[in-house]
């Protein structure tokens, strides 16, 4: 089965005016489509046509095929940072504010960690909370890094590429970053993945339903 280009979790306009409905119709029809369609286009006829994003991203790492890797990791990427965001995001609660108090001190302590990896990492990438064996990181990927490929276990990411902002704050970024920490974080989806304890899985054509 194609990887396939997945719905967002809402309405384009629900996280406006953070991010604009123009971002959002660009960003996920475009740029996600993008690389989801290059994916397709790779592994057709190989031994990884039928295979989920997520062995497609591991393998395409483990044989070096540089621009598989690219395309698997961002199409990836892109589909869980779409489940990162949220129009009402809540706050953290329960065992991963329980972690976050003890790995950052309290959740405006973690917001502040998060604006500054996001802000501060030079040119593209990801900015990400993660869990591992030593608790609850920040880090940032360059291009298209991806914890997939780490071992740890990714609980929300902010895209910094950008296609992500530009149309709504030129070259803006802070403001881009501290708008998504503030006002759009998901924290339902970053303690089920907390919970779970393994990554999250991109969903097959026709598992996900467009909310709203």
């Amino acid at each position: 089965m194609p990887v396939s280009l997945i719905p967002l979790p809402y309405p384009t306009d629900a996280l406006a005016p953070h991010i604009s409905a123009e971002t959002l119709e660009l960003h996920h029809g475009a740029h996600h489509k993008g690389y989801v369609d290059k994916v397709n286009e790779a592994i057709a006829g190989t031994d990884l046509a039928d295979a989920d994003l997520e062995t497609i991203v591991r393998a395409a790492e483990a044989r070096g095929d540089r621009t598989l890797f690219d395309n698997a990791a961002q199409a990836w990427n892109h589909g869980f940072y779409w489940h990162s965001l949220a129009a009402r995001p809540g706050r953290p609660s329960g065992p991963l504010l329980e972690a976050i108090a003890g790995d950052f001190g309290s959740p405006e302590r973690l917001n502040e960690a998060l604006v500054e990896e996001a802000t501060g990492h030079f040119a593209s990438g990801w900015a990400w909370l993660v869990a591992g064996e030593g608790g609850l990181k920040v880090i940032s990927t360059h291009d298209a890094g991806t914890p997939l490929t780490t071992g740890e276990v990714p609980l929300f990411t902010i895209d910094l590429w950008e296609h992500a902002y530009y149309l709504d704050v030129q070259n803006k970024r802070p403001d881009y970053v501290e708008a998504v920490v503030e006002n759009c974080l998901n924290w339902d989806f970053a303690a089920e993945n907390f919970s779970r304890g393994t990554a999250w899985t991109y969903p097959q054509r026709g598992l996900v339903a467009q909310e709203g």
